[in-house]
């Protein structure tokens, strides 16, 4: 009708709405403190008298970015970031000093129970952050797989308070005394998954005991720590728990596609493992889990994997990958407030990324997915995004090679983009320097 105003929405604005799938908080290691039972209140104080921080980026002047809720929005309103995912980044009460970068898992039901206590902490500090900006805040739900009952108890607590959007679960390395995923004592987790429609998460890996007196233990707890995201879908995978949960979502952050190149792979060892295929040799490897399944692995992946391209993964090379998976698979990450990270070029990097693909991908995989995955409210983000989002017509300017000549800046060996972004935190900085 004539003199009444068109609606603006959130695929219809001039600016892009970004969420970033990935991006990392947490408490101070005090400030754990009052979200833990009484009962463990004197073991923490004495843990945390002793604990010596592992990670630069938590004793620099910058780590109050994991728990400064305003000065947070403020980067993100700079950097061009709408919303995001709340990922855990600190050290929750009792983790051990030595974990390095790759999370352990607890291996007896004592450890179990202290780590467990931290971990809800944690859980219960992301439910009070997001309170703080409930329209651009979601967490993920930290649990360990140690005991499936208390993980279910966990995301009953967690629905409730409308703080989170999906889990948070880390690989089982191999000879761990944790049952590995392709258990089937993980069914009614997959199934309260599929209820819930929230989608696993799995970002840090896990490494096997290493021998630490060897100089080469330290950088291989890292790198099989990677090689464990791999095995967790290989395991549900052959095991048939895409199949038996048709609705249930895997969401790999920072990842390239790996995954898929794996579910390539499966698509021809399993074929040959069916009952009614002829070969003599692989037949014998086979039985009721593999004739069960009506997809090829990689049509499963497709199906119910979601691609978080995020730090070391933001390459354009990821972002074409659209063509294989398709659009609504790719999510998009700032990676705040990591070394490896885009803030606080985001904006510059989202014009590296997407100038040369086309307006609807680009609102797919900067926001769009993100938000249908984890329950963003896009109506109530697209007033936010006009106001600080990315400019459609500049994301979309060519990027030329003066461009690259005059502002290319790789952060490191492995990572080569035009923007420094968190490498600003490098190490080495003085302690109170800020970007």
């Amino acid at each position: 009708m004539k003199g009444v105003p068109v609606t603006e929405t959130w695929d219809s604005i001039d600016r892009y709405i970004a969420i970033s799938s990935d991006s990392h908080a947490g408490a101070d290691l005090r400030d754990y403190r009052p979200y833990l039972a009484a009962k463990y209140h004197d073991e923490f104080d004495a843990w945390a008298d002793t604990y010596e921080s592992p990670y630069d980026d938590l004793i620099h002047h910058t780590a109050h970015r994991n728990w400064d809720s305003d000065f947070r929005i403020e980067e993100m309103d700079a950097d061009g970031v709408s919303a995001e995912i709340i990922i855990p980044n600190t050290v929750p009460p009792f983790f051990p000093t030595s974990a390095l970068i790759v999370v352990s898992l607890p291996r007896n039901r004592e450890e179990f129970e202290y780590r467990w206590a931290g971990v809800q902490a944690h859980n219960r500090w992301v439910a009070d952050f997001v309170a703080q900006e409930p329209v651009r805040r979601r967490g993920l739900l930290q649990l360990f797989p140690n005991d499936v009952d208390a993980a279910l108890d966990e995301m009953r607590w967690a629905a409730g308070t409308g703080a989170f959007g999906g889990i948070l679960l880390v690989p089982v390395p191999p000879g761990h005394p944790v049952h590995p995923f392709y258990h089937e004592c993980y069914e009614p987790l997959w199934s309260l998954c599929e209820e819930l429609d929230w989608p696993v998460a799995v970002h840090n890996g896990t490494a096997p005991d290493m021998p630490m007196d060897q100089l080469a233990s330290k950088t291989l707890v890292l790198l099989k720590g990677g090689v464990s995201k791999e095995m967790m879908i290989t395991d549900m995978l052959v095991a048939g728990v895409f199949e038996r949960h048709p609705n249930l979502k895997m969401v790999p952050t920072e990842e390239g596609l790996n995954w898929l190149r794996i579910a390539h792979g499966l698509d021809i060892s399993l074929a040959a493992m069916r009952s009614d295929a002829t070969n003599r040799t692989m037949g014998q490897f086979g039985g009721p889990h593999i004739d069960m399944q009506t997809l090829k692995p990689s049509e499963y992946v497709k199906r119910q994997v979601y691609w978080g391209i995020s730090g070391p993964a933001a390459v354009p090379a990821n972002v074409a990958m659209r063509s294989e998976v398709g659009a609504d698979k790719l999510l998009w990450g700032t990676d705040y407030p990591h070394e490896e990270g885009t803030t606080p070029h985001s904006k510059q990097l989202i014009r590296w990324l997407f100038h040369e693909v086309s307006e609807e991908d680009t609102r797919k995989i900067l926001g769009g997915n993100i938000a249908g995955l984890y329950g963003f409210d896009l109506d109530a983000l697209t007033p936010i995004a006009k106001r600080i989002g990315p400019v459609v017509a500049e994301v979309h300017t060519p990027f030329t090679a003066a461009d690259i000549a005059e502002q290319w800046n790789p952060i490191s060996e492995w990572m080569d983009r035009p923007y420094a972004g968190g490498a600003l935190l490098e190490r080495g900085r003085a302690a109170d320097a800020d970007f």
